[in-house]
């Protein structure tokens, strides 16, 4: 992911280690670094690819739980270090992501920052371009998805902006390839000290910003007490702008880095001039930088008098308008599923289970077993119905794999085409209402996947509120992909059973998310998005995507399944699993179901989609109105022993266990319930 995310995004990391917390610079210590900054959705990553191939790491940055990806990679025949940071619109930051990258800028001084630009937005961006100039910045402005500008009639004159200001200039289209050799020059001569590379004292003064003299007084004033202190890592005129903004870290940073009286007398400075202007001075700066911007583009920017309006841009302003963007939803989803849940679900893992380890593997296994080990006990934590090769090994290869890699498949496919980040416009109203955003659509549409890897996407919500609702809503309500793909098969027959039960399990996902945003503190979350063009997606960028998440899926959630193996081993030995059927029999029957389910619902919290496959077993045994009870209650029942551990990863052990401490009674609630108003109605067959 990142899934970065490996693409272009929604500001999406990469599915990575979720122990690897305190690697600040795992791969590129002692090696000269480059910075790749920019907004989300505008090719990062696909220059990141570009400079890095293969060597690549991607950890938390520390004391955070933003991720970071990081690589090496060779200019010529010299090493280089290269870092994606998080997506970041301007300096001073609103977000733990912007945070991130600026702390990456100010902390691991990286020899060249290359800030990647969406051509067609330019205007905007180049904002942006003139913080980092005016911080100091060994600056190289990309101007990426030129092909996109071309298009629509926008024309930019290199050499004119290059000479402006004064870093420098370099149009590509990285997604095909072009421009990327000349990028790569230009590096390498920032690297390499040649004087053409070099920033332009002239030039940058040309590219600062005209500021108010009330604001430029207080700038020289403090920037005079700033004199003499090199800790800051960039210019004192950013330091200072920082300072009047508001800028919480920098207040801190100036009163660890001066004296208490001067530190003092800094700090009064900046309340002063504050105190001065009727409105925030952030604000003030953010309208000179873009005036500034635009004063530049007058002469290197040329748009088209008539705006271009294809079916590319038709089709996104569809996709966002909830008259068309909900039947456009639909459609997806119906693909999706007969991708996912028919082709990978079924046919693929009807093909790996029964014929290739129900016919060849588990037989051969078993009967390996049982001449090299004489002690049953010992043969069965192996092999057996429950063993680590014949369940663990056969799930995740046979029934997991071919559900997740399709989706996985998929969803790159539905990430490089720009879908997601009008899917996340399209639901934000709604979203907001359980106390999400638009953003949170990406671990939501994950966990249609694998409930385990939408948990640890939760990292990328702003705020810890929208990272515990979105846990406790991937838990309860938002059925994995191989357990949905057995409920539909449970269900297809009973289109209205089918239905009953989906209007169920979204009207559970809306009241408990609502009810959790009312009764969970903390801040409410904000909502901004780039939305980066539709294109069709690369097949080259969808295979690495893919194969990223795949390697994570193997090292992150393969060892989860071997260790349900061993537990279920345990409780058989042990007589636990005997105690723990006994304890679920009176709720499996106060719901209805016969006293069979109580095996499903026990395996179900080891595998989500094995307790459906338990059912799917009853299913004979069952009537109509049993069904639907079984397979909602089931559905609203305990997450997967794996999504469970990753819980308490990402959120610690007392949060994983009130989840579920919550989801328990409340599935066997809503199951008693429905079975009770069923009968009242006359529905129990």
């Amino acid at each position: 992911m990142r899934i970065p995310f490996l693409e272009h995004k929604l500001d999406i990391p990469r599915i990575a280690d979720s122990n690897c917390h305190a690697q600040p610079q795992p791969d590129t210590t002692g090696l000269a670094l480059v910075a790749i900054v920019g907004c989300p959705n505008v090719g990062k990553s696909v220059l990141f690819n570009a400079l890095t191939g293969t060597y690549v790491t991607v950890s938390n940055y520390p004391g955070t739980t933003v991720e970071v990806s990081r690589g090496k990679g060779w200019l010529g025949e010299a090493q280089i270090g290269v870092v994606d940071t998080p997506g970041m619109y301007r300096l001073l930051p609103l977000t733990e992501e912007e945070r991130v990258a600026r702390e990456i800028l100010l902390r691991e001084r990286p020899d060249v920052v290359v800030h990647v630009a969406d051509t067609k937005s330019l205007e905007r961006m180049l904002p942006m371009t003139l913080q980092l100039i005016e911080a100091g910045l060994p600056v190289i402005l990309n101007l990426n998805l030129m092909d996109e500008a071309e298009r629509l009639g926008v024309q930019v004159d290199v050499p004119a902006l290059e000479q402006a200001l004064g870093v420098p200039v370099v149009g590509t289209a990285l997604a095909l390839g072009q421009g990327t050799p000349q990028l790569k020059e230009k590096v390498a001569a920032y690297l390499n000290g040649h004087p053409s590379a070099r920033l332009s004292d002239s030039s940058h003064k040309m590219a600062e910003a005209d500021y108010p003299p009330l604001l430029e007084e207080a700038l020289e004033a403090i920037e005079t007490r700033l004199e003499g202190n090199g800790a800051y890592q960039i210019t004192n005129r950013a330091i200072a702008l920082l300072l009047l903004q508001g800028d919480a870290e920098v207040t801190s940073l100036v009163r660890e880095q001066s004296e208490d009286e001067l530190a003092d007398e800094i700090l009064h400075l900046a309340e002063s001039a504050q105190a001065r202007f009727s409105r925030p001075i952030s604000y003030i700066v953010a309208r000179r930088q873009q005036e500034s911007a635009r004063r530049i583009l007058e002469s290197a920017l040329k748009l088209p008098e008539h705006r271009v309006s294809g079916f590319a841009e038709q089709l996104s302003k569809a996709m966002i308008n909830p008259l068309t963007g909900v039947p456009i939803l639909l459609v997806s989803l119906f693909l999706l599923y007969q991708f996912v849940g028919v082709l990978g679900a079924q046919t693929l893992v009807g093909f790996l289970e029964e014929t290739i380890f129900g016919a060849y593997i588990n037989p051969w296994i078993d009967r390996v077993l049982a001449e090299l080990i004489p002690w049953p006990v010992v043969r069965e934590l192996f092999g057996g119905p429950y063993g680590v090769i014949t369940l663990g090994v056969r799930y995740a290869v046979a029934l997991i794999l071919p559900i997740v890699g399709t989706f996985f498949l998929a969803f790159s496919i539905f990430e490089d085409s720009g879908y997601l980040p009008r899917l996340a416009m399209l639901i934000d109203r709604v979203f907001k209402r359980i106390g999400l955003n638009g953003r949170a659509v990406i671990p939501m549409v994950l966990g249609f996947g694998c409930g385990t890897m939408a948990t640890i996407v939760t990292r990328t919500l702003e705020t810890r509120r929208e990272r515990l609702i979105s846990t406790l809503l991937l838990a309860l309500a938002v059925p994995c992909s191989a357990q949905l793909g057995v409920m539909l098969a449970l269900l297809a027959s009973r289109p209205a059973l089918l239905a009953i039960w989906a209007a169920i399990v979204a009207g559970v996902f809306v009241l408990v998310g609502f009810l959790a945003a009312q009764l969970t503190p903390g801040e409410h979350p904000t909502f901004y998005m780039e939305l980066p063009s539709l294109r069709l997606p690369t097949l080259s960028n969808v295979l690495v995507k893919t194969y990223t998440r795949m390697e994570w899926y193997f090292r992150e959630i393969f060892p989860l399944f071997i260790l349900a193996s061993v537990i279920i081993w345990l409780g058989q030995l042990t007589g636990l699993f005997e105690l723990a059927l006994s304890a679920l029999v009176p709720l499996v029957r106060w719901i209805g179901l016969p006293d069979e389910a109580a095996v499903a619902f026990l395996f179900g919290f080891f595998r989500r989609d094995y307790g459906a496959a338990g059912l799917y077993d009853l299913r004979a045994a069952m009537n109509g109105a049993q069904l639907l009870v079984a397979t909602t209650s089931i559905t609203l029942f305990l997450p997967c022993i794996a999504q469970f551990s990753v819980t308490i990863k990402e959120r610690g052990w007392k949060t994983a266990l009130a989840i579920s401490a919550f989801i328990f009674p409340f599935a066997f609630l809503v199951g008693g319930l429905l079975s009770r108003l069923l009968t009242l109605l006359g529905m129990g067959r």
